[in-house]
């Protein structure tokens, strides 16, 4: 992979003037997320795609998770085309606002850490658009998870996963854990990998994403002030049941997502 460090500028004299126009409009934003998740999402969580028809509510979360997009100077790019609910999207994980990408394209349930749902507010928004929430290092808590993944894929739902298990740095993709895998299979699903890539004039920024030892409200200020850049979805050919098993579906979907994310020569 060409990765020559193409990083976010530090040194930014728009980024002050950025906040004056940015912070008003995330709050108002934020604020209409609230009622649309009090109003609509309480009543229609249950709601599911038939035909290949989105539901309202699907096409609601993908306006608003778009707009949020926009707020922070990303302009969201699908390249490809999504397959019908139900599937397990699995895609790679740089940042918070990966889950915002994604949804900006396709609404899911995600399988996120617990810690979000004690989050003031960004646990019940969350929560109200059917995130299932996973102890880490916990062997019961993955079981009972994997269990709900696949009553929501049985249900007509897609769930969407970042096997990685947590965020990478530097454009480095890590291994996919493939236990998470076996979910796509109980439920007789597709896997469809999902690479997301941000780019400016052409080229991938590695560091748009969380920076190593850099914490949640750190890359959120940055994010919010940096300058305008795309966000590519990327959704990928997928990955078929494999006689080999979980392993091997894994390491394709890797393969698949890493060769998406490479720079290629204009």
């Amino acid at each position: 992979m060409s990765i020559e460090a193409v990083s976010t500028l530090d040194r930014d004299l728009l980024r002050p003037l950025r906040y004056l126009w940015r912070v008003p409009l995330l709050l108002v934003h934020v604020l209409l997320g609230i009622l649309l998740c009090g109003l609509i999402l309480t009543w229609n969580r249950g709601a599911v795609m038939k035909n290949g028809r989105e539901p309202f509510t699907h096409r609601m979360i993908r306006a608003w998770s778009a707009g949020l997009m926009r707020i922070f100077g990303l302009r969201s790019v699908r390249v490809g085309q999504p397959l019908r609910d139900p599937v397990l999207f699995v895609a790679n994980h740089t940042s918070w606002i990966d889950i915002e990408l994604l949804h900006s394209q396709r609404a899911a349930c995600f399988v996120a850490k617990a810690e979000i749902a004690g989050w003031p507010l960004v646990g019940w928004l969350a929560a109200s658009g059917g995130t299932i929430f996973h102890r880490r290092g916990s062997n019961h808590s993955l079981a009972a998870v994997m269990q709900v993944m696949v009553e929501r894929l049985h249900g007509g739902r897609s769930v969407a996963v970042f096997p990685e298990g947590g965020t990478g740095h530097n454009g480095v993709l890590k291994v996919f854990h493939a236990r998470i895998f076996q979910a796509a299979l109980d439920a007789e699903v597709a896997v469809q990998p999902v690479a997301l890539r941000f780019v400016r004039d052409g080229r991938r920024q590695i560091d748009a994403g969380f920076r190593e030892h850099e914490n949640f409200l750190q890359n959120f200020l940055r994010m919010l002030g940096g300058p305008a850049m795309d966000a590519e979805v990327h959704f990928l050919e997928a990955v078929p049941a494999s006689p080999e098993g979980r392993r091997r579906m894994a390491e394709l979907s890797r393969e698949r997502i890493a060769a998406a994310l490479e720079d290629r020569p204009a």
